[in-house]
C-alpha cells in the first residue's frame, strides 16, 4: 500500500490561533514541532501496518513548515513552493489512499482557524456544492481514483469530512470553542489517538469510496470585497457578478478547476484589506 499525506497546519492539536501558525510569530517554532510529531505518528502507524511507501507533502503556508530532520526516515517529503497542485501536490492514481491531517472547516464556517485558501474567500463552489479545502483535495483525490481514508483535525473539521465523504475515520485532536480557542488533547494523547485511527482507517480501506468530481465542473469563488474580485477577474476565461463579489469559471476537469482557483486566490490576495 502507498498512502499519500497532505498535512496543514491549523488543525494541529494545540495549535489555536495565527502566533502558531504564522512564521514571524512567536509560538511559530513550537508549531512546527508539535505538526512534524503528529505527522511522524500516522506515517510510524502507516508502516507499521504494511504501508510501502508514505509520501507527505506540507500543505500549509509557504509549504516549508515540516521539520525533515525530525521526520521518519522512510518517508519522502514534499515542501516549499510555488507547487502547481499545491495542497495535493504529487497525488496520482498510484496511491492506495490519502490522509489530510491538520485539516480545519471551510470559511464562514465555525471551527478552529476556518477559512478557504486566503482569508479573502467567503464562499467555494464546485457547480452548486459549497467546498473549502478539504473538498476540493478530496474531489483531486477521486479524480485519480484515491479514497480520502483519514482526515485529522478539530470536532467541527471531522463533521465536514464526514458528510463530504462516507465511511472516512476522522480523528479529532481538538474541539472548538471559539474560532481562536479549543479544548487541546496534549501531544503525547493526539500521538496515541492518531496512531489508532490511522491502523483503522488503513483496515477499513476497502469500505471508503473515491469523492469523484463532478464533469465539466463550474468554480465559482464568492471573496470578501469587489476589489479581490476584480483581481481574480483578470484571469482568462473568468466571468464576474455585477452584484457581488463573485467570479465563475467553467472548467474542463476538477485539475483544470483547481489551477483556476490557486490563480484566482493569489490574484485577489494583491488587494489590500481596507
Amino acid at each position: 500500500m502507498k498512502l499519500y499525506i497532505s498535512i496543514d497546519m491549523e488543525g494541529i492539536t494545540g495549535l489555536v490561533d495565527h502566533t502558531f501558525v504564522d512564521s514571524r510569530q512567536y509560538n511559530y517554532t513550537r508549531g512546527q514541532h508539535i505538526m512534524t510529531d503528529e505527522a511522524n505518528h500516522v506515517i510510524r502507524s502507516a508502516f507499521d501496518e504494511g504501508c510501502k511507501e508514505v509520501i507527505v507533502n506540507d500543505s500549509h503556508s509557504k509549504m516549508n513548515n515540516l521539520l525533515i530532520e525530525k521526520l521518519h526516515p522512510e518517508t519522502q517529503l514534499i515542501s516549499g513552493d510555488v507547487k502547481p497542485f499545491s495542497m495535493v501536490q504529487g497525488l496520482d492514481a498510484s496511491f492506495s489512499g490519502a490522509a489530510f491531517l491538520g485539516y480545519h472547516t471551510r470559511a464562514a464556517t465555525k471551527g478552529v482557524l476556518s477559512h478557504t485558501m486566503i482569508f479573502g474567500v467567503r464562499n467555494m463552489y464546485i457547480n452548486d456544492r459549497v467546498i473549502g479545502e478539504l473538498g476540493f483535495n478530496a474531489y483531486v483525490a477521486g479524480h485519480y481514483g484515491v479514497p480520502v481514508l483519514l482526515v485529522a483535525g478539530d470536532d467541527e473539521t471531522a463533521m465536514e469530512a464526514e458528510e463530504l465523504i462516507p465511511g472516512v475515520t476522522t480523528a479529532i485532536v481538538k474541539k472548538r470553542i471559539s474560532r481562536t480557542s479549543a479544548m487541546c488533547l496534549t501531544p503525547e494523547k493526539s500521538g496515541l489517538l492518531l496512531q489508532g485511527k490511522t491502523k483503522e482507517a488503513l483496515a477499513n480501506a476497502g469500505r471508503v469510496k473515491p469523492l469523484v468530481p463532478p464533469d465539466h465542473p463550474v468554480l465559482k469563488i464568492e471573496f470578501a470585497n469587489y476589489g479581490q474580485a476584480e483581481w481574480a477577474h483578470l484571469m482568462p476565461g473568468t466571468t464576474i457578478d455585477d452584484n457581488s463579489p463573485t467570479v465563475t469559471f467553467q472548467a474542463k476537469d476538477i485539475l483544470e478547476a483547481y489551477r483556476a482557483m490557486l490563480v484566482m486566490t493569489e490574484l485577489a490576495m494583491r488587494t489590500a484589506f481596507c
